[in-house]
């Protein structure tokens, strides 16, 4: 069965892929990369991205955002893009998918927490716990530890937000020991589009969750100048309409302005550059796939703007408050128990050299409710 792609020299190819750390057989019905995308799917840190935090905690409503369906709408953006430039889609939304599974419950106060809690045991960064948790806890074979992607799929989480060529976190170090994962050079094209397709997730959707949270009012947002020339061309009595059509058409056309705008300066880049295959991307001296100049004074306005308007509202900073204290006192609850009470719970043996990391990985691991539960159970 002929499962080959006919790709852009730019794109990642099955054909050229460095494989696997632990080999195995090709399948004869997906891609490599189909395969990597399923694995993320049905792993058990991908569904619980479902009760994790994007800005509110779970419980504050069903209508927000969580890091599941942030993830899904990178994923989208990502396939988007990579279309125009014919690319490989699967490993783009792959790495889409999977870009947050590092991230503990509550977002990033949870991740401020335990990053606190962790500062003398090697630290804690959601993105090494990413790596960790595909690479080493996820328990789905006999063969191996972790989900043995393809070194293509590391890579680009690894490099996501560009090279690494400073304070390597631990896990990275580890793997890239093992699996020369080229720190100094850029990512893959199809991973530096996950990266922006990220940004324009979370810019919009971040706007129409705190328009629905109440956080601010279409007079605000239409002084954004991006956000303004969309209003202005609305029908005078927009108003009128529901609030969930007033905010689709606002966050899809700001959307399609940003992928707009990244396709034609990528483009612009690419050819200014000469960059011919997938091998020149990488060795860039920078990222490819962006925003052109007058696209990041717009979307730093908007970030300007959520940071006031929402990320500091009132009643997030309390929530944030309070995932601070739930994540700080679980992992000082933790530390104080004897080996028994934590292998109940974990699940794993450890030495008290690997005890710290072992809590890390438990409290990253939990969602929002589950984590509020066990609090409230052992700890409060």
């Amino acid at each position: 069965m002929n499962i080959s792609q006919d790709l852009s020299s730019l794109a990642v190819s099955q054909k050229t892929s460095k494989g696997r750390l632990y080999q195995e057989s090709n399948s004869r019905t997906r891609s490599e990369f189909q395969r990597d995308k399923d694995r993320i799917l049905h792993s058990s840190a991908f569904r619980r991205l479902k009760h994790k935090t994007q800005v509110f905690v779970s419980h504050e409503g069903d209508h927000y955002r969580t890091r599941l369906t942030h993830s899904l709408e990178v994923s989208q953006i990502a396939r988007s893009i990579c279309k125009v430039f014919n690319l490989n889609e699967d490993l783009a939304e792959t790495l889409s998918l999977s870009h947050d599974i590092g991230h503990p419950p509550f977002g990033h106060a949870g991740e401020y927490a335990l990053s606190k809690s962790m500062k003398n045991y090697g630290g804690f960064d959601h993105n090494d716990q990413a790596i960790r948790i595909l690479h080493i806890l996820e328990k789905k074979y006999f063969d191996f530890d972790g989900l043995n992607l393809t070194w293509e799929t590391i890579e680009g989480l690894v490099k996501h937000n560009g090279p690494i060529k400073s304070q390597i976190p631990e896990t990275i170090d580890a793997i890239n020991s093992q699996f020369d994962l080229r720190l100094n050079e850029y990512a893959s094209l199809e991973a530096q589009i996950a990266s922006i397709a990220d940004d324009i997730a979370y810019n919009n959707h971040d706007l129409d969750d705190g328009l629905r949270a109440g956080f601010f009012t279409y007079d605000e947002i239409s002084r954004l100048p991006l956000v303004g020339n969309i209003i202005n061309k609305f029908p005078s009595n927009y108003n009128q309409f529901e609030m969930q059509r007033i905010n689709h058409e606002i966050t899809r056309k700001t959307t399609s302005l940003m992928i707009n705008d990244v396709i034609n300066n990528t483009l612009k880049n690419i050819e200014n550059l000469k960059i011919k295959k997938s091998q020149d991307v990488r060795i860039c001296d920078h990222q490819l796939a962006d925003f052109s100049l007058d696209m990041k004074n717009e979307v730093k306005t908007i970030k300007s703007f959520l940071s006031e308007k929402m990320y500091n509202h009132d009643k997030v900073l309390n929530m944030t408050k309070n995932a601070n204290q739930i994540v700080s006192s679980l992992f000082d609850f933790l530390e104080q128990q004897d080996n028994i009470f934590l292998k109940s719970h974990l699940g794993t043996s450890f030495t008290n050299n690997e005890k710290p990391r072992a809590i890390s990985d438990f409290i990253s691991g939990m969602t929002d409710n589950y984590a509020q539960s066990f609090y409230t159970n052992h700890v409060k």
